[in-house]
């Protein structure tokens, strides 16, 4: 990508690519920075659900995993243990919520408490005290890909850090005679281990949970800034307008965190009237899709109104489709809603100084960092007897 397309991708990213596709004159258009992306929606959902494309193993997770029976054990693994944990996190949201102060900074203040509300289930309370600090640290740096070189270059280190940690940890769970994988797992780390057959090894071990830490807390911190964002810049300093269930799928239509998805050709094909051989990326644009004039109505507009009528929401792919579609989507969705439910209720929220709501795009497309105010609608002494409440 030359400098000038690089100054204008950064400068709007999501605009950036809707321009490719309209000065596009085929259904798949070329990427300034290599591949191909899928233009055409009715092409992309092929793309997306064609079994001979996406056959074979799953690029998410690599090589760590020997078979694509073991990812989808892995993944359902995964979306068992958070679902198992959801009554405890949201017992946490309560507490943290209510500790939180009145301006905030987002979209860290997401992530944050995306992460303490998931500590638990990611690592047991009773787990190692090193191994614990080590994943808050990460959490607020590393989540996912930082966008400026000097943080990249801290999470890089976290992250070494992290997996050395991981792999003792990994290492002295399988050797514990006291633990067997069947036994119910304490933590993600248990399903993690539990799930992966004997021949991986310990350090591809630690990587599959770091993939998944990243994948759990990042995602759920970035979805919830979208949506206190979009709801809150749309019903400013008064309560939300609509059920807060609407503004989180709206927000994860209007600004879905996963905005791009890539697979690399499988064997030669042909997409679009384009010839792709073996290797060649392909991918298909969830924020396209989702932004669609033929599928949507005013898809510029945030109308969390829209779904009001529970069908007829096509294409809405915020966690992919078909094959690949991301095995937590359905509990990914109910923890973001559960988290923004509870910062909202009681409360009017005001975004500070206005509010960009073109991302910074990096591996995801993450909200640029805005202020936010919290105003309780309940007079402080009751607002003191919930803290007392919640509070051990």
């Amino acid at each position: 990508m030359g400098f000038a397309e690089m100054r204008r991708f950064r400068r709007d990213p999501l605009g950036f690519v809707e321009n490719l596709r309209r000065a596009s004159p085929v259904e798949v258009f070329r990427l300034p920075w290599g591949g191909w992306c899928v233009g055409d929606t009715g092409l992309a959902l092929t793309v997306l659900s064609d079994h001979a494309f996406n056959e074979g193993m799953s690029g998410f997770f690599g090589s760590m995993l020997p078979s694509r029976p073991a990812q989808v054990d892995f993944g359902r693994a995964v979306r068992a243990i958070l679902r198992m944990h959801i009554p405890e996190y949201c017992e946490s949201l309560a507490a943290a919520v209510v500790e939180m102060p009145s301006v905030t900074r987002w979209p860290a203040a997401g992530v944050e408490l995306a992460y303490r509300c998931t500590a638990d289930v990611l690592l047991y309370p009773d787990g190692s005290p090193r191994l614990r600090q080590l994943l808050e640290r990460n959490a607020r740096v590393g989540a996912l890909r930082p966008a400026r070189m000097d943080q990249r270059a801290r999470a890089q280190l976290l992250r070494a850090k992290l997996s050395t940690a991981l792999t003792e940890q990994v290492r002295d769970r399988r050797s514990d005679t006291c633990y067997t994988p069947e036994a119910e797992p304490r933590d993600l780390l248990d399903a993690v281990i539990g799930v992966c057959p004997d021949e991986v090894t310990d350090p591809t071990v630690a990587q599959l949970y770091v993939l998944m830490f990243r994948s759990i807390v990042g995602p759920l911190g970035y979805s919830l800034a979208w949506s206190v964002l979009l709801g809150s810049l749309h019903s400013p300093g008064s309560p939300w307008s609509w059920p807060v269930d609407w503004v989180v799928r709206e927000a994860l239509r209007h600004r879905p965190v996963s905005w791009m998805v890539s697979r690399p050709v499988p064997h030669p094909t042909e997409f679009g009237g384009i010839a792709f051989q073996t290797g060649d990326l392909l991918s298909v644009s969830p924020y396209l899709l989702h932004h669609d004039e033929q599928h949507w109505t005013s898809p510029e507009a945030f109308q969390p109104d829209r779904w009001a009528q529970p069908t007829g929401h096509r294409p809405y792919v915020p966690f992919s489709f078909g094959p690949f579609t991301c095995a937590g989507a359905a509990v990914a969705h109910e923890l973001v809603t559960e988290a923004a439910t509870t910062l909202t209720a009681n409360t009017y929220l005001r975004v500070i100084g206005g509010g960009d709501i073109r991302p910074i795009v990096t591996n995801a497309a993450i909200p640029r960092p805005f202020t936010l105010r919290h105003t309780p609608t309940v007079p402080d002494r009751a607002r003191q007897s919930r803290r007392k409440e919640v509070t051990p």
